[in-house]
């Protein structure tokens, strides 16, 4: 498994990222230690979850995907073998996250409650990589649009964030900070306060990329190019569509859509049409579509890692493999080729 530096740190991380969502909901804490013994014999190194987790987000599931990584790694003795990303909740009306808030926000105080939280469950003294789930400002993210008014809501200072972090990063208790669902707006402004006070360094972004969402290249790709910050893709299989599982209607038994109906990112008008063109160009090149999504996404030249999910080891087993698929010209001309004819149906 390839090794890659996350921007300007001294962390190697592997082009697979495990993520871990899961975990707590739709996979049990065996299934998941067993997911994580097979994804490091295949040289991945590196997780991503959240206090959010499991997914879909409900207060009696909260923090169970943390606890079940923390009981892996305590029972597995292998802290030092790996590089453990999470992340803090963004602006939410739901306060199940912290002990006493009208709204989860990303300040000071609700920082220092999140870490400590996230450092007991799982069961570290120190996070590899922390991340800002999402903005604490109203911002275009998720597929979303800003309106006039959204640029009157207040927000917490991009160097109040910084400084709050810092705080942790003196601790020990966080290594690097990284972010996700973010805006070009959002990165440079974050760079521009850490280098003009001194403060931790953006070295990540975890946005949503893949073969029928490529709008990181819009703006983001430039900006995360030039200042090293390395994109963390997630939903490389499109939440299961670009495998074609969903095709002509099919609802697989124990599904994410059919257990939780919140794929509505990729049911969009010509998403469908998108959608089954890449997984036609598969089958006619004779490869798994899901493999092509996820080799698509690798072979980008801003990508740090990619996050792969599953919730079965067969499905796990075909994710990694996707990592030896050998790119051709061939298929970078024949992806770019569709993405000309439809570009990002599903933003």
């Amino acid at each position: 498994m390839e090794k890659r530096k996350l921007g300007r740190t001294d962390l190697m991380v592997s082009a697979c990222c495990l993520g871990t969502m899961t975990y707590g909901e739709q996979n049990t804490e065996a299934e998941g230690h067993e997911q994580m013994d097979y994804a490091v014999e295949r040289g991945v190194n590196f997780f991503d979850t959240a206090e959010l987790y499991a997914i879909p987000p409900k207060p009696e599931t909260q923090g169970s995907t943390e606890r079940i990584v923390g009981s892996w790694m305590k029972a597995r003795g292998n802290r030092d073998k790996v590089i453990l990303a999470t992340k803090i909740v963004g602006r939410s009306d739901n306060t199940w996250y912290r002990d006493d808030v009208d709204m989860c926000r990303i300040n000071k105080a609700q920082i220092d409650e999140a870490v400590e939280k996230s450092l007991k469950r799982l069961q570290t003294d120190y996070i590899d990589l922390y991340q800002l789930h999402w903005p604490d400002r109203v911002a275009p993210i998720f597929g979303g649009k800003l309106k006039a008014k959204h640029y009157d809501i207040s927000y917490e200072p991009f160097e109040d964030i910084l400084e709050a972090l810092d705080a942790h990063v003196k601790k020990g208790n966080i290594r690097h900070i990284g972010l996700s669902n973010e805006t070009p707006f959002g990165v440079m402004r974050f760079i521009a306060e850490s280098e003009k006070r001194g403060l931790p360094r953006v070295q990540s972004i975890q946005n949503a990329y893949n073969l029928v969402n490529r709008t990181f290249e819009e703006g983001l790709e430039e900006v995360c190019m030039h200042e090293d910050v390395g994109l963390l893709s997630y939903s490389p299989l499109g939440q299961g569509y670009l495998t074609g599982k969903y095709r002509n209607g099919a609802l697989p038994e124990g599904s994410r859509k059919a257990l939780f109906q919140r794929l509505s990112r990729y049911e969009k008008p010509h998403a469908e049409e998108a959608i089954n063109s890449y997984v036609d160009l598969a089958a006619e090149k004779g490869i798994d579509p899901g493999q092509l999504a996820i080799r698509f996404c690798d072979t980008r030249p801003f990508m740090a890692s990619t996050i792969i999910g599953a919730t079965t080891m067969e499905q796990l087993k075909t994710c990694i493999d996707a990592f030896d698929l050998d790119w051709t010209d061939d298929l970078e001309n024949s992806v770019n080729e569709l993405h000309a004819r439809q570009p990002n149906p599903c933003p």
